[in-house]
């Protein structure tokens, strides 16, 4: 079984605001309260139109031993969308002149063992470099609690034999945004937290934002749960270990002021970005559905661009997570092709939904 504590950004287009949230809103919350009970681990949700938001609540616990009920500004370890971020200091490192996505990794890690390979900065952020993901490692389990520089994980990864040549084939991969931090690091100069802090968060005013910490005191955080038969803490997994790949923490209303920025081409280009949002292809040209951080799909036949994400943690199966964050911005919604009055058909959450390619695994 899975459980964890979840925070939804959903943003659509085309519905008037106030029949959006007139009509929609009893539905909204039903779905939120069946999902996520009072007596539950929590969930925080924010549904913006055109830019404006229209709903924005939480439901459930935010912590179980305490019962302090969720609410709307709790922080999150956001996982796996990390990856934006990570990708998108890449491009600003790009426009600034500093790398190139097809600067081979060796440039900015000379010891790093590639080979003969030709490994890009574009294989790391698509997925298609063949390095091993260090998630999918059982040795990997072992080390959870330990805290570790970056070149302490990337020991754990380097010497293991690729999947496949670069370019060959699609696998999502942990290590490669791991290797993502070192190289933007190499690139400005600044650590990766430095980096993200200085020149995402401040610039965006996303004040509830920051690199992950377990130890330090954390205003309104919100505490993770698994459920092996009952609900128990998570496994403790220093955040020194996903980097990257997925240490950062967030709110609703932050991750908003993201996306907003993103879509006004705040930190980079309009041309920049569209990289990110690119459907990129293997060497035979088939499309991957993936760009630089966000996953490229679909929803009756609307275009999706979006990412989710969970930390791992101990359970009855390996795919257990203690926490999972999702954003799914789209335009136009599929919430547009159905009356106005009524959530569209398809299942109840878009990650449950059958996508073009398997769910991807998750850090």
């Amino acid at each position: 079984m899975k459980s964890f504590t979840t925070l939804l950004l959903l943003l659509v287009t085309a519905l008037p605001l106030a029949l959006l949230s007139q009509s929609l809103e009893p539905q909204f919350d039903a779905l939120m309260q069946a999902e996520w009970p009072a007596d539950g681990p929590g969930a925080t949700a924010l549904v913006a139109v055109e830019g404006h938001i229209v709903y924005h609540k939480a439901f459930g616990q935010a912590n179980l031993e305490l019962e302090v009920p969720m609410r709307p500004e709790m922080v999150f370890e956001i996982a796996s969308i990390t990856k934006q971020f990570t990708a998108v200091a890449v491009l600003i490192l790009m426009e600034e002149g500093k790398l190139s996505l097809d600067d081979d990794l060796s440039k900015f890690l000379p010891d790093y063992p590639v080979g003969e390979r030709t490994i890009t900065v574009h294989h790391l952020l698509n997925h298609t470099s063949g390095i091993k993901s260090y998630t999918s490692m059982e040795a990997w389990a072992n080390t959870w609690r330990q805290d570790k520089t970056p070149q302490e994980m990337v020991d754990v990864f380097q010497d293991e034999p690729v999947d496949f040549e670069p370019g060959e084939a699609y696998s999502y991969n942990n290590s490669a945004y791991f290797l993502l931090g070192m190289v933007i690091e190499a690139a400005s100069g600044m650590t990766y937290e430095e980096f993200i802090e200085q020149e995402i968060f401040a610039p965006l005013g996303m004040d509830q934002s920051r690199y992950g910490s377990q130890s330090e005191i954390i205003a309104n955080r919100a505490s993770g749960y698994q459920n092996n038969g009952e609900f128990q803490n998570t496994e403790y997994l220093s955040l020194t270990q996903p980097y990257a790949a997925g240490a950062l923490m967030s709110t609703v209303e932050d991750l908003f002021t993201w996306n907003r920025a993103i879509r006004a081409n705040t930190l980079v280009s309009g041309e920049t970005i569209a990289k990110a949002f690119t459907n990129h292809t293997l060497n035979n040209g088939e499309n991957i559905n993936y760009g630089y951080g966000w996953v490229i799909d679909e929803i009756y036949g609307s275009r999706t661009l979006e990412h989710s994400g969970g930390i791992l943690a101990t359970g009855p199966t390996p795919s257990t997570r203690r926490k999972r964050t999702c954003l799914w911005p789209f335009s136009p919604t599929a919430i547009a092709r159905t009356p106005p009055t009524s959530l569209p058909a398809w299942p109840r959450w878009p990650w449950t939904r059958r996508r073009r390619r398997p769910p991807m695994p998750y850090l």
